[in-house]
């Protein structure tokens, strides 16, 4: 993009992410952002502890956001209007140039519409689109109408939106560039007093309240079987910040100790030493695999989403590098089978058996390649083609 002119006013971003996994993107997005603009752009926007320690100030708590199935959305839909309203006045107030509006389509879309008809002029940029490859496909046509442009995560959005029209760019997955290299796994059984070879569970039950709802019940019942054959087992729980406050609550009357986590450096520390995870689907199945540690993954949903998501579904799996492995490398233990028998069974074999756990390693790795793994910092390819964007629409607009 080019220098402003003397007397010009900073670019004005508004950052908008929903959920803690948005909140990450924003940040990463707003950090290198600034180290190629320093102060030609300012931030504003919602987003949650990451992004407000980019020094962008959320007006709400973004976890009133965080909300999956039919039957939530529907009792949180007042509230998801209170939430648009006061978003929308931010931008009348900030007038912001363009706005990037990260994940969380239900949200996402019914703001860029209202973002639309507030000011014609500001660019709209959807970071992360609708998985239009595994449901709904004509969400892509939606969403080139609602926004200016693109930046996809997965190599498998391009045809879809390229069919309809939208321009997009490929800027590769975040979560694949997690770096995992400080992390230390020596560092973290110090922190927890355990023995270099004795095992750890690590237990990620979700980052929305609903999942703490409804997937952590099932965990607690597969980690107490766990602990009840094998005493011996360290538990930790890193929690994501939307919820960390409902996890604490929750662990602290487990009749084991289990070890909650809410730094990042120790939750990275802490996925590195696991011997084996259980984890909510969802983007930390990434960051667990980057870490190297095998897992079985659970989930649920109200019965009447599920029976909905199930008939639009088009992949046999939910976990990203399941289906970019076109095989089950993980298990799945999805709605009726996500109990606390079920994964206590599969959590077992693994803990059992080291040969099963480095089988799975090697193939979460080699899925990982097939969806990038190893491209160039995807914050940095995505703030490159956010600011090329700019530049031309800059120019298109002056012509």
């Amino acid at each position: 993009m080019a220098p402003q002119t003397p007397g010009e006013q900073p670019l004005t971003v508004m950052l908008v992410a929903a959920e803690a996994s948005g909140d990450n993107l924003g940040a990463g997005l707003a950090r290198v952002l600034r180290a190629r603009l320093g102060d030609q752009v300012r931030f504003v926007g919602i987003g949650g502890a990451h992004m407000a320690a980019e020094g962008i100030q959320s007006p709400f708590d973004i976890a009133q956001l965080s909300i999956l199935g039919l039957s939530e959305g529907l009792k949180a839909y007042p509230r998801v209007l209170r939430r648009l309203k006061d978003v929308e006045a931010l931008a009348a107030r900030e007038k912001p140039d363009v706005a990037v509006l990260i994940d969380s389509w239900g949200f996402n879309i019914r703001l860029a519409k209202r973002l639309r008809a507030l000011d014609p002029a500001m660019a709209l940029v959807k970071y992360v689109a609708p998985q239009v490859w595994a449901t709904r496909p004509g969400r892509a046509a939606i969403l080139a109408k609602a926004v200016d442009l693109l930046l996809a995560t997965q190599p498998m959005d391009k045809p879809f939106f390229d069919a309809a029209g939208l321009p997009n760019v490929f800027v590769g997955n975040p979560a694949l560039a997690r770096d995992f290299s400080r992390a230390d796994a020596a560092r973290a059984r110090a922190a927890i007093g355990a023995g270099p070879d004795e095992p750890i569970l690590a237990v990620l039950p979700g980052s929305r309240p609903s999942e703490i709802e409804r997937v952590l019940p099932a965990f607690e019942d597969a980690v107490r079987l766990l602990k009840a054959e094998r005493p011996g087992l360290h538990v930790v729980v890193p929690a994501a910040s939307t919820v960390a406050a409902a996890v604490k609550a929750r662990v602290a009357g487990w009749p084991f100790r289990a070890h909650v986590i809410e730094d990042d450096q120790a939750k990275d520390d802490a996925m590195k030493a696991a011997t084996v995870a259980l984890a909510c689907s969802g983007t930390v199945t990434i960051e667990l695999a980057l870490a190297g540690a095998p897992m079985v993954v659970g989930y649920k949903i109200g019965a009447l989403s599920y029976a909905i998501l199930k008939r639009l579904m088009t992949p046999r799996w939910v976990t990203l590098f399941n289906i970019a492995a076109d095989r089950e490398v993980a298990p799945e233990l999805l709605q009726h089978d996500c109990t606390g028998e079920r994964l206590a069974a599969e959590l077992a074999k693994r803990l059992d058996d080291p040969a099963l756990r480095q089988r799975q390693v090697a193939e979460q790795y080699a899925a990982l390649d097939r969806l990038g793994r190893g491209l160039p910092d995807p914050a940095e390819a995505a703030a490159q083609a956010l600011l090329e964007f700019l530049a031309t629409r800059r120019v298109v607009q002056r012509a």
